[in-house]
């Protein structure tokens, strides 16, 4: 009686030690959590002014930043998905400069750490 009983205590205290660990993910690995509505609306704006722009148009009730540089028109739409998560999309038109888009683009990224 007394040989399965060592096992079986040892059994249940390396059960018992295992429960009580916790995992964290290694150092330096990113945890993403969904964008806020409000952090992507004033990352878009910023990046927007970042790149030289004059926003004309900041309406957060509709999502709507409307920014122009001499001819060109740069205008973001941040929206909510139904699950929770935040698009935001730059639409440009008649830009003198065509990089332009992709820098304000980028700018928000970096915005938003990515």
């Amino acid at each position: 009686m007394m040989i399965w009983t060592v096992p079986r205590a040892a059994v249940l205290a390396a059960a018992l030690a295992l429960y009580g660990c916790v995992y964290y993910p290694p150092p330096g690995y990113p945890v993403m959590a969904p964008a806020s509505f409000d952090r992507s609306f004033d990352a878009a704006a910023s990046a927007m002014r970042d790149q030289g722009l004059a926003v004309n148009v900041e309406d957060r009730a509709s999502g709507t930043i409307v920014g122009t540089q001499g001819a060109g028109t740069v205008s973001a739409s941040v929206r909510r998905q139904a699950d929770g998560s935040v698009r935001v999309q730059f639409d440009a038109t008649g830009p003198r400069d065509p990089a332009l888009i992709d820098r304000v683009s980028r700018s928000y990224d970096a915005r938003m750490g990515r």
